[in-house]
């Protein structure tokens, strides 16, 4: 199973609009091997930045196979998968509005403390 991993091996990147294969070169496969030792699927977020930057290059380079590694046709041995989520991007541009505080929340901490 190693051997045919190594030598036809395909990356599985799971994107919004489905499944995306990856066909990595030898010496990436040897490395994708390693990174998939111990699951055989991880987050996106999980992997270093090096790692996540070599999966984007491979996406944004259009290393992707046929659709028919997508069918089962050809069977081409999957040694991991990439889930990849779009970000979500946080900061004050991104974060929805807050709401004001009201005098009832207010009165209501009031009434505990007054209780206590």
């Amino acid at each position: 199973m190693w051997i045919e991993k190594l030598s036809d091996g395909v990356v599985q990147v799971q994107t919004p609009i489905g499944p995306r294969y990856l066909m990595p070169s030898f010496l990436q496969r040897v490395y994708f091997l390693w990174m998939f030792r111990n699951f055989p699927i991880l987050p996106h977020a999980v992997l270093s930045n090096g790692q996540q930057r070599m999966v984007d290059r491979m996406c944004s380079e259009q290393r992707f196979v046929s659709m028919a590694y997508a069918d089962g046709m050809d069977d081409a041995p999957v040694i991991g998968t990439v889930e990849k989520r779009p970000t979500m991007k946080t900061g004050p541009d991104f974060l929805p509005p807050r709401r004001p505080v009201t005098s009832e929340s207010t009165g209501l901490a009031a009434e505990v403390r007054q209780r206590s």
